[in-house]
């Protein structure tokens, strides 16, 4: 009987993981249909192949100047091993999210990982 030799571990291989928190309501407080999400979803997954979506509805808080903001979100993650071509889509996405959904801004977070 033989024992396979146990392989070194894989390279890891560097990535940037982008959260997309999508609002579910315009500024001017109607809100935005689950089409639009769909869409969103969709040209994500057809851009990199694929993606994580969070569906959970959730709430977040803020002030800006003496008034206090709030908004439901949902969280999109993307995983993509493009680099600055994958950061330059997103700097692009944002700006045509904020008009397409109605919004002074769109939060867009990246974290540098590895994928081991």
């Amino acid at each position: 009987m033989s024992r396979e030799v146990a392989k070194p571990a894989e390279r890891q291989r560097p990535a940037c993981e982008f959260d997309l928190f999508l609002p579910l309501w315009s500024t001017d407080g109607t809100e935005i249909a689950g089409e639009k999400v769909s869409r969103v979803k969709k040209r994500l997954a057809e851009r990199f192949g694929g993606l994580t979506f969070f569906p959970q509805r959730i709430e977040g808080t803020w002030k800006f100047g003496g008034i206090t903001f709030r908004e439901e979100i949902v969280i999109l993650r993307v995983l993509s091993e493009e680099g600055q071509s994958a950061r330059s889509f997103f700097v692009r996405f944002k700006e045509e999210l904020k008009t397409e959904l109605g919004q002074e801004d769109v939060l867009i977070v990246t974290r540098d990982v590895e994928i081991v």
